[in-house]
């Protein structure tokens, strides 16, 4: 008997991480549900997802990412703390662990939410690399960061890609 052809190899999946910056969901005071809808997003487009972490607003953010960065997955997504409230500070500890911006992220997800709600135009959040790791900040509501994982879909791999590496246009 002849063997057949070897079956085409998958590549393996890349790894990421999921942040909830929410005090009240850190407490228990409501289930998150951005957690969740990010972690299906990334397993359905090839991620496996190594830690997911709800966190309060504040010093656990940063905590919390460099855990995250620790693994060094492909992307982490962080939503909520991107506003104006006065524990909103996920943007200040992200961007200190950021070695390159990508602002043209943040642009298209302002701009894309600004054609759903005017409201998109104060989240604060920042996109950029630490490593091959790519991090963006999306917004705290369901709505917000299904509207941003839209956006990202036709690019994340890209991202990826160019972050292994690969220099495919």
């Amino acid at each position: 008997m002849t063997a057949g052809p070897a079956a085409p190899q998958q590549p393996p999946r890349r790894t990421a991480g999921v942040l909830i910056a929410s005090t009240r969901a850190a407490r228990g005071e409501y289930e998150d549900e951005c957690g969740p809808l990010a972690s299906d997003w990334l397993y359905a487009l090839g991620f496996d997802v190594v830690l997911a972490e709800v966190v309060p607003d504040g010093d656990g953010v940063g905590e919390s990412l460099r855990r995250m960065l620790a693994l060094e997955p492909a992307v982490i997504l962080t939503s909520g703390g991107t506003g104006l409230s006065p524990d909103d500070h996920t943007p200040e500890q992200t961007l200190p662990l950021l070695e390159r911006e990508v602002p043209g992220i943040m642009e298209a997800l302002r701009a894309d939410g600004r054609t759903k709600t005017p409201m998109a135009a104060i989240s604060r959040g920042y996109a950029g690399t630490v490593g091959r790791t790519f991090i963006v900040n999306l917004p705290g509501s369901p709505g917000a960061v299904a509207d941003g994982l839209a956006v990202l879909e036709p690019i994340i791999g890209h991202i990826c890609g160019q972050l292994e590496g690969h220099h495919g246009h």
